[in-house]
């Protein structure tokens, strides 16, 4: 029997090598993987409980008051969903400035935003151009699930699994989020972490909604479409998605 070449010896303890780092490795992407899915999903079970027990809550209240004869006044909204309305024709260029700030540039983009004094102040400068209001949980879960995508180095990407999100916001938000429910938390409760992940979301590109709009160029309280909807943003969402 002839003797094998050194060489095809070394090429072959080389490849024996790469074989077992390739396997050592992917072993550990799945125990890494099994770990951070029951993560995830146990992090989703206790927003769930947390929501039930704040509905439950805000019922016990308004009963309360109704035996005593009063009237509970819910707290006021923390959140907003913005859409644009109309293009770019006959728009004051500060007004156009306002837009590419609020991250607005196309017909029906949306973006969530938190209500404070800066973000109302710059909505009602562009009130005739865009419609917002006060989206529930099942809007910020339906529109990040269906129609979410994210930011990654300036491209638009599809949010395919939790390693997206893991990869690009765990270490800006210390661990906090992980995972897509902890995406919608943070946004929906307007959470510490709610500027990065309202920053990671690529602004929510919608389609024209099933039945049309009334007449985009009134405000909402003229039986139009433009201006602040208040909750009634979320039945309209629904027919944009």
């Amino acid at each position: 029997m002839a003797p094998v070449p050194e060489s095809v010896l070394k090429k072959r303890k080389r490849q024996e090598k790469w074989e077992e780092d390739a396997k050592a490795a992917a072993a550990a992407a799945e125990t890494k993987g099994a770990a951070a899915k029951a993560e995830a999903f146990k992090r989703a079970e206790s927003y769930v409980k947390t929501y039930r027990e704040q509905e439950q809550s805000l019922v016990t209240l308004k009963r309360a008051a109704r035996v005593k004869g009063t009237f509970y006044v819910e707290p006021e909204p923390k959140l907003l969903f913005v859409m644009r309305l109309r293009g770019i024709n006959g728009m004051h260029p500060k007004t156009r400035h306002i837009m590419k700030v609020l991250r607005l540039l196309q017909i029906h983009n949306g973006v969530f935003m938190k209500v404070n004094k800066a973000t109302m102040n710059n909505l009602v400068k562009v009130d005739p151009y865009i419609m917002y209001g006060y989206p529930n949980l099942k809007t910020v879960r339906d529109l990040i699930y269906k129609r979410g995508f994210a930011k990654v180095n300036g491209q638009r990407v599809a949010i395919t699994d939790n390693t997206v999100i893991e990869a690009n916001l765990s270490e800006k938000t210390k661990g906090a989020v992980i995972c897509l429910e902890d995406v919608v938390h943070q946004i929906y409760t307007v959470g510490p972490y709610f500027k990065e992940c309202s920053k990671f979301l690529w602004p929510f590109k919608m389609s024209s909604p099933v039945g049309g709009f009334s007449r985009i160029r009134n405000h909402f309280v003229e039986g139009g479409d433009a201006g602040n909807r208040e909750e009634y943003i979320n039945e309209l969402i629904r027919r944009m998605l």
